[in-house]
């Protein structure tokens, strides 16, 4: 999804819906930043991710070939290119647990 819709989306939660948590939380270490909203939507308590991450140029694994040795992949970020990505939840009171639905299918 192009990053101009998210302001749009949640314009329209704030507007019509109970929002019941709002939160923006950052990861450093992943340059990650994560962006929530939980509401009381149509189909029951719902939560909307919208994640901004930087885009992984390449990555480096570092190994040893001795037996039991560990290995550790090391990821280099783009300081100034980033992917989106837009994730829908659905609380399920069943299993008491966030089950992910299709973005695509609500538009």
């Amino acid at each position: 999804m192009h990053p101009d819709k998210w302001p749009e989306i949640k314009e329209k939660i704030l507007k019509n819906f109970t929002v019941l948590n709002q939160e923006i939380i950052t990861d450093d270490q992943r340059q990650e930043t994560r962006e929530i909203v939980e509401f009381k939507g149509p189909s029951g308590t719902m939560k909307v991710e919208w994640i901004t991450r930087a885009k992984i140029i390449d990555k480096k694994t570092q190994y040893s070939r001795r037996i039991g040795s560990a290995v550790s992949v090391d990821y280099i970020y783009s300081a100034d290119e980033f992917t989106h990505a837009l994730k829908v939840y659905l609380w399920n009171e069943a299993s008491a647990d966030w089950q992910e639905i299709n973005a695509q299918t609500l538009t």
